[in-house]
């Protein structure tokens, strides 16, 4: 039995529009931003509250910012694979001020 073509090689013309071609506007210079720069990373755990804690003088006390507000002041957040009585660790580093 003979096979079938599958597909039609028989390329067809594009079809030329009558209205004006469409006008764009030029684009904006693309201006490079300034690299940041991070300071030191420090570890933060956080609970199922939500609340955060940072180890000073030897133990774990309550932290001032969250995780979600340390992201949102374009530190750089981590998390880390390994958990700390049911904690999870996070490596943030805050920009340096300019």
């Amino acid at each position: 039995m003979a096979q079938r073509k599958r597909f039609d090689n028989k390329r067809q013309k594009p079809h030329l529009r009558t209205a004006a071609p469409m006008r764009r506007e030029p684009l904006a210079p693309h201006v490079k931003k300034a690299p940041t720069e991070y300071g030191k990373p420090f570890i933060l755990l956080e609970d199922a509250q939500k609340k955060t804690f940072g180890y000073q003088g030897g133990a774990w006390v309550p932290h001032s910012m969250t995780i979600a507000e340390c992201r949102q002041d374009d530190c750089q957040v981590k998390e880390l694979p390994q958990k700390v009585n049911n904690m999870t660790r996070y490596e943030v580093r805050c920009p340096l001020p300019a």
